[in-house]
């Protein structure tokens, strides 16, 4: 019998420790919930637990994002209802006027109200704001990130709906056309820009010069834009809507108040030394210097907007308005309304497929966080009916493995036995 080294209690308390190690995780477990607590537990499944939970976390996110991105077009949206109600009072002031049962003090009354709802169209689209950023101005042109990875967003871009956008004031349509650069590259981007006083540079809704004015050419970033004939017919605040991804253009020239009040809102086009409007004589042009309405004023050429070279057999132009004060005036104003009416329409469209397309993506983000949040449970939570059995058991070896100790290391005493 040796008395030095007990290996029955050397063996026990090894056991014990073990026993006691297991007890203690399984009551980690337990307490935490959480099969892997360290990357000791499972190094594998921790990894691909915290991805998981990026992921997860990410689709979270990512729906707030969309359920954001709804409440802008609502609030978008809410103001061209707006725009709507107001177009349609237009049309309808346009058709009163429209009958010779007025007299000039009615027509008078009635341009004076419809002179408030295009003051009002432009209020609306300067204000309309969502968190500081406006909506309906032209300047708004962002991307909603609805995925938990780069690149997984959509983009929304709503266009500018003022009154001169619109075609709701007195402007001419100068020049339409494919742009010198019409690739889906495109130099500027679509949208609605403005000459700037000097008539030197293309401003954005922001009033940042985006590209140069020089001569005949409109150039951004050192490629060719536009090539115009002339750089006169671009006047200080004429607008040029760039579309079709950076390939067509349309500028719009602001023009004179005398301009606008002879000639009635239409499709005007010069076949000789006639000005023909919708296929009817309204007038005469005197080449290159004037136009000249049926019973009125020679109108020169820079108070139309134009350059008088394009005073020449062939040209076409659209003036655009809501004048009102005679009938000729308010007939044409009923068909700009129209067209007012219908690009409000379709941008309203727009939006509308955007949200309903958002409320899609919503759900879809949802059930997603939804499955990979139950597949990360199974990773990473404990099973805690079968970890209650593990503990039990750990704690009926700890406490067996106790009493085991207790008796090993009674056992060397017999030798005392042998000293008597």
């Amino acid at each position: 019998m040796r008395i030095n080294n007990n290996l029955m209690a050397m063996n026990t308390h090894r056991q014990l420790g073990i026993n006691n190690t297991g007890t203690a995780k399984s009551l980690e477990k337990l307490s935490s919930g959480f099969r892997i607590n360290r990357a000791g537990d499972d190094a594998a499944g921790l990894a691909i637990s915290e991805k998981m939970r990026g992921q997860i976390r990410g689709l979270t996110q990512a729906s707030r994002n969309a359920q954001d991105g709804i409440s802008l077009i609502q609030t978008a949206e809410g103001g061209l209802n707006e725009t709507h109600a107001i177009l349609q009072r237009m049309r309808e002031l346009a058709v009163q006027s429209a009958t010779d049962t007025n007299v000039e003090i009615d027509r008078g009354a009635i341009q004076d109200e419809m002179n408030q709802l295009v003051s009002e169209l432009d209020r609306i689209s300067n204000t309309t704001e969502f968190n500081t950023q406006g909506l309906l101005n032209g300047s708004f042109k962002g991307k909603f990130q609805i995925g938990a990875n780069e690149g997984q967003n959509v983009e929304l871009q709503i266009g500018k709906m003022d009154s001169t956008s619109l075609g709701l004031v007195s402007t001419i349509s100068t020049a339409q056309g494919d742009t010198a650069n019409n690739t889906n590259n495109a130099v500027l981007a679509d949208g609605v820009y403005t000459v700037n006083e000097a008539k030197n540079a293309l401003l954005d809704a922001d009033g940042n010069t985006v590209a140069t004015i020089a001569t005949s050419k409109i150039t951004a970033g050192g490629a060719e834009v536009i090539d115009l004939t002339s750089k006169e017919v671009l006047d200080a605040g004429a607008q040029i809507t760039i579309s079709g991804n950076g390939a067509k253009y349309d500028i719009k020239n602001k023009i004179d108040a005398a301009a606008s009040s002879a000639l009635a809102p239409g499709n005007y086009e010069i076949k000789g030394t006639n000005l023909v409007k919708d296929g009817k004589l309204v007038g005469t042009v005197a080449d290159k210097v004037s136009v000249t309405p049926e019973g009125g004023s020679a109108i020169e050429a820079a108070k139309l907007g134009l350059t008088g070279d394009l005073l020449a057999d062939g040209f076409k132009f659209t003036i655009n308005g809501s004048d009102v004060s005679t009938r000729a005036n308010a007939e044409g104003s009923i068909t700009t309304i129209n067209k007012a009416i219908e690009t409000v329409s379709a941008e309203r469209s727009k939006l509308g497929a955007m949200q309903n397309r958002l409320e899609h993506t919503i759900k879809n983000l949802d059930t997603s966080a939804e499955n990979l949040q139950a597949s990360e449970s199974r990773i990473r939570d404990v099973d805690m009916a079968k970890e209650m059995m593990e503990f039990t058991k750990q704690n009926i070896l700890q406490q067996a493995a106790t009493a085991m100790l207790a008796q090993a290391n009674s056992l060397p005493q017999g030798v005392l036995q042998l000293l008597r």
